[in-house]
């Protein structure tokens, strides 16, 4: 994107006026409505998330409830909601087994400091010029690592922790859960809420009121409780006491490191979260950079706090958004109910089988994988495709920031390859006259071919390189041509290079 566009749209993102709005007397009730949905969808996957991230799954409502009280409550968006997101639980988890869980809260902290700098700098917009590719490569990535990782407790086992340890172990945990009441009884609640959170969309359309994570996660949990299941269930501790402030004797280079892959990761997240959600209603847009100084806010508040970090999280968005939700107060309000419920029924969490939510998260996972669109992007241009399978292969093969990285590097060759383009033409004219024309981009990435063409001509000819139709001329190109007419000139033979 050119910096002319780019200070255009902070422009235009500055000064333009706030649309009307709306009574609250006429909004209060698809507002409250909507709120108590995304309550009980994001209630689940706060655990889910936390749990998955190898953190007390306290720590993930308290996010929530940051995300939806304090970010809610921020200019940026107004139907997006903040939360614990699936596509973190890699980055988390790799952070506490390198760092430690102290060093969580100090990570975060310093994400967020990090996403409000990049906001008042105005850099919102620029993580929208990402290439495709690479973006559904690192979701892609991060659900094969999520799928992965939660079959385990989907299954009843015990998750290792490198991810070939992870394969390897597969056929092992399959023999577990089909022979052992342990894996059976997981096997079975798993399934069951997997079932009836993808069936849900069959059922009569005043039923589909409630969210269908809800059904299958009650369903399945009354179930195991009524079945008395041998089941693992979640630990849910005092929330107070699962807060702590970060420690600043941790601070290193490699605490750094990762606060700038959180701050990165979450950012695009957020901002292309921001994008999905601007399509699915027709009220205010989102304005890039409040909304990442918004996000940057909530995860210092969460750093403060020793969560987990937040994004955007395009489930909750778009329940909020189905839900008929008006304005920002229903994401505000879900965080109150977040925040009520931890203090008056903590007991009920304890309820919840570990099956339950993996399989919450496995189909989490599935749909950050995106088969559909991995097949699609891979038919309509196969270069883009490689870019996909390189970034998501080596997400899960290495880690998150790797992957992306290489993804990143591969887009950026595959583009400047694409761009320098380079026709070379040789036309003899007459007995004595060799004339080569080049249009196009002549760039370091051409070189070998350029050379290989100049070196081919014949040695007794007057030779004429008319340089005219280029748009570029790189200086590998031009140092190229330049030693070329000067070494035949040198033996005597007749060069011409124009330019003009």
């Amino acid at each position: 994107m050119s910096a002319t566009v780019t200070r255009t749209i902070d422009r235009l993102d500055r000064t333009a006026a706030p649309p009307a709005r709306p009574g609250w007397r006429r909004t209060l009730g698809p507002d409250l409505g909507a709120s108590l949905v995304v309550f009980l969808v994001a209630l689940p996957l706060c655990v889910g998330v936390a749990v998955a991230s190898g953190v007390p799954a306290e720590l993930g409502i308290v996010t929530g409830i940051v995300g939806g009280i304090v970010v809610g409550l921020l200019p940026g968006s107004t139907m997006q909601v903040s939360g614990p997101a699936a596509g973190l639980t890699v980055l988390v988890a790799d952070a506490v087994a390198k760092h430690g869980l102290a060093a969580l809260g100090l990570i975060v902290l310093g994400a967020g400091l990090l996403q409000i700098l990049l906001g008042a700098l105005r850099c919102g917009t620029l993580f929208r010029a990402i290439s495709p590719a690479v973006v559904q490569g690192m979701l892609a990535g991060i659900g094969l690592v999520l799928i992965l990782g939660q079959l385990y407790p989907l299954l009843g086992g015990r998750q290792p922790v490198g991810t070939w340890d992870k394969i390897a172990g597969l056929p092992g945990l399959l023999g577990s859960a089909l022979t052992t009441t342990p894996g059976l009884s997981a096997l079975a609640v798993g399934a069951l809420t997997l079932v009836v959170l993808t069936q849900w969309r069959r059922a009569p359309k005043r039923l589909r009121v409630v969210p269908g994570v809800l059904v299958g996660v009650v369903t399945s949990a009354v179930v195991a409780l009524l079945a008395g299941l041998d089941v693992q269930r979640i630990q849910v501790g005092d929330l107070l006491r699962e807060i702590q402030l970060p420690d600043f004797s941790l601070l290193d280079a490699g605490i750094l490191g990762s606060a700038l892959v959180f701050a990165l990761v979450s950012s695009a997240e957020s901002l292309f979260s921001a994008a999905a959600v601007d399509r699915m209603h027709s009220g205010p847009r989102t304005r890039y950079n409040p909304e990442l100084i918004a996000q940057g806010v909530g995860n210092t508040l969460c750093g403060l706090l020793g969560a987990l970090p937040m994004t955007a999280v395009i489930v909750r968005s778009a329940a909020n958004v189905q839900a008929g939700a008006r304005t920002r107060a229903a994401r505000v309000l879900h965080g109150v109910w977040l925040l009520l419920f931890v203090a008056l029924l903590p007991g009920l969490l304890a309820y919840l089988p570990t099956a339950v939510l993996a399989a919450l998260l496995v189909h989490a996972g599935w749909k950050l994988l995106g088969v559909r669109g991995v097949a699609a992007m891979l038919r309509a241009d196969r270069a883009e495709g490689a870019i996909l399978l390189l970034t998501a292969g080596l997400i899960l093969a290495t880690d998150l920031l790797t992957g992306t990285l290489a993804g990143l590097l591969a887009a950026v060759l595959k583009t400047a390859w694409d761009v320098s383009h380079l026709s070379v033409q040789v036309t003899p004219h007459g007995p004595e006259d060799e004339v080569v024309v080049l249009r196009g981009n002549a760039t370091f990435l051409r070189l070998p071919r350029l050379l290989a063409v100049l070196e081919g001509l014949p040695l007794t000819k007057h030779v004429r390189l008319d340089l005219r139709g280029l748009r570029h001329l790189d200086q590998a190109c031009e140092q190229a041509i330049e030693h070329w007419a000067a070494r035949h000139q040198a033996t005597g033979l007749d060069v011409e290079v124009v330019k003009e």
